[in-house]
């Protein structure tokens, strides 16, 4: 028997919280598991959270604030109890029956995360145009080995997060991260359904977002463990680089050339040098702040103004 959490971060999403209830727990009844409801109220300025409290079963988690989806799904995660975590969007266009052959598969093939694959996208053309540019280049940067990293509908062990923190828009590339932490990642195809309540919360200045924490999952994928590897190779590089243009120097020197009409290659082997040298101090130093981070917890980026838990009626 399944003891599952399910994960649901929720902003102005009046028209689609009661019915999305309605059907995980439909779906978890039916199935038999053993769960919970976790619905995380991201600053919501409608009627969420006035319909939120009408329902039952519900573990409701009320922000102060709207600190983003990537903060409310890490805040539902921490309060998850049961041994499997259910992550999903809270715009119905996430379909709870997928739940059942997601656990199915995770436990068939022994895997850690399983991801859903939204192979056939109810959204509209921009929409899906952005979304496939940015899975490119997280294929390029990242190399989580799944097609769409965007699903939110995805299924983890809890052991997962035991030592994970989440930020800025990192709930897409929790596949990434995790993968990077040794755990095992598969992916599933699962229905997507056209929103038909409500309004899309994505904008031009969250690609923006999601694009810089990319960059950092590339970043700590790649160099986390030793910095000084990148920095210390780009101060090589611009140091290597000082040095052609002081033997550049010298040779206009030797050859009789005088400085004073041939100020550039001196100073370019100043500046090349004194950059060079920058980037190893800073490699040193993000040496030190990463056995600092691995040694030390991280505070949380938002604040959880209430937790309570509804049981049935």
């Amino acid at each position: 028997m399944f003891k599952v959490s399910v994960v649901v971060p929720v902003y102005n999403e009046e028209g689609n919280v009661a019915e999305l209830h309605r059907e995980i727990k439909e779906v978890c009844e039916k199935n038999q598991y053993v769960y919970e409801i976790i619905f995380i109220n991201d600053g919501s300025s409608d009627r969420t959270e006035e319909i939120c409290r009408t329902l039952r079963p519900l573990k409701y988690i009320r922000l102060r604030k709207n600190f983003g989806q990537t903060a409310a799904m890490d805040a539902g995660i921490k309060e998850a109890q049961y041994d499997y975590i259910v992550t999903m969007d809270g715009d119905r266009q996430n379909d709870p029956e997928d739940i059942p052959k997601m656990l199915e598969y995770m436990v068939e093939k022994d895997l850690d995360v399983v991801s859903g694959w939204r192979k056939h996208r109810k959204d509209s053309f921009m929409k899906k145009f952005t979304s496939r540019g940015a899975n490119l280049l997280r294929h390029i940067l990242v190399h989580d080995g799944i097609h769409d990293s965007g699903c939110s509908l995805k299924v983890y062990r809890k052991e997962c997060f035991e030592h994970v923190n989440l930020y800025g828009e990192q709930h897409r590339f929790i596949p990434a991260i995790l993968k990077i932490k040794g755990f095992t990642v598969g992916e599933v195809v699962v229905n997507h359904r056209p929103r038909t309540a409500g309004v899309t919360k994505y904008n031009w200045k969250r690609t923006i977002k999601g694009f810089v924490d990319m960059i950092s999952v590339w970043f700590w994928n790649k160099y986390s463990s030793r910095p000084l590897h990148l920095l210390g190779g780009i101060g090589f590089f611009f140091t290597f680089l000082g040095g052609c243009c002081g033997i550049w120097s010298v040779v206009l020197f030797a050859m009789g050339k005088k400085m004073s009409n041939n100020i550039f290659p001196p100073l370019l082997t100043i500046f090349f040098i004194i950059i060079g040298l920058l980037m190893f101090v800073f490699g040193l130093m993000s040496e030190i702040l990463v056995k600092t981070y691995f040694g030390t917890g991280v505070d949380a980026s938002y604040s959880v103004k209430e937790i309570t838990e509804y049981g049935e009626e």
